[in-house]
């Protein structure tokens, strides 16, 4: 006798905000690259091509986000969510790549610091911590894991262009080139963990581990408390399909005499109070005591 129950949580603004995201990036790109262009400097054109490659990761983020809301059909029975979470995990591995690839480009320069133009430095910091921050909080309203993970692609950008500033700043008084590689590593650095950080928490995800938000045994012992019905739980199985999507399967046992009615209205009951924990598919196999169960935990 067993039971399944799915109520999606859908996010039908996360689109909406990566594609804002991604026509920012590549317009600002392109702005970059006109003005490196006329001002000769070979560091905005080396930030134009960075940020040409984060409007190729946008762009495919967006499709993934757009893929993720399908559907479940007879190809993915769980339907497309882990798209989403799969674009998470590429952004995650390119911030991880493009803040070692930084921090590389500037240790040459503490030896061998440049002088940069330092007005053109100014107006493009300006811009740039401008466009950046629109981005990052609008995707910060967003729940989806992806959304997160590009947040902090954005954030990346914002201190990167805040650095820029105040290294322009200072500079306006004092000849001290240093000081741009110096804070670039410093960006970099804090980039990176945090980017470990989130493609640990997207591989999870796949791996199939338990959500953070939810502690099994407390889970357990609350359901025994709710519904004095129940004579045991075991082979629970508790996993999440997005980050925000929870799934939860369990084997129920009830006494002999149960009728079907009962085990009817229980179910219900259980889905109701499982809902309300954040777990929107519930797959429950209600056994009589007298039966023999396999999937006994050890």
């Amino acid at each position: 006798m067993s039971e399944s129950h799915n109520c999606g949580h859908h996010h039908p603004h996360a689109t909406d905000n990566i594609k804002l995201a991604f026509f920012l990036n590549l317009a600002f790109a392109l702005l970059e690259l006109v003005g490196g262009m006329m001002s000769n400097s070979m560091a905005i054109m080396s930030d134009a091509l960075h940020d040409f490659g984060d409007s190729l990761m946008l762009g495919s983020a967006w499709y993934l986000e757009n893929v993720s809301q399908r559907q479940r059909d007879p190809q993915f029975p769980y339907g497309y969510k882990r798209f989403s979470v799969l674009s998470a995990l590429l952004n995650s591995m390119v911030l991880l790549l493009g803040s070692l690839l930084i921090i590389a480009h500037a240790l040459p320069r503490l030896w061998h610091p440049e002088a940069v133009n330092v007005q053109g430095m100014l107006a493009l910091a300006v811009l740039g911590v401008a466009v950046n921050l629109v981005a990052m909080l609008r995707l910060r309203q967003g729940h989806s894991h992806n959304e997160q993970v590009i947040s902090l692609h954005f954030l990346e950008d914002v201190l990167g262009w805040v650095a820029v500033l105040v290294v322009g700043v200072v500079m306006l008084f004092v000849d001290m080139p240093i000081l741009d590689p110096l804070l670039s590593i410093g960006i970099a650095a804090y980039i990176a963990s945090n980017a470990l950080k989130n493609l640990w928490a997207t591989a999870r995800i796949f791996l199939q581990a338990i959500p953070h938000s939810i502690q099994p045994d407390e889970l357990v012992k609350n359901l025994r408390q709710k519904f004095p019905e129940c004579l045991e739980i075991h082979d629970v199985r508790l996993w999440t399909m997005d980050g925000n999507e929870h799934i939860l399967s369990l084997h129920w046992v009830v006494a002999d005499a149960s009728s079907t009615a009962q085990i009817s209205l229980l179910k219900q009951q259980i889905r109701e109070y499982l809902l309300q924990q954040q777990i929107s598919h519930v797959t429950i196999e209600m056994e009589y005591r007298s039966e023999h169960c396999q999937f006994i935990a050890p």
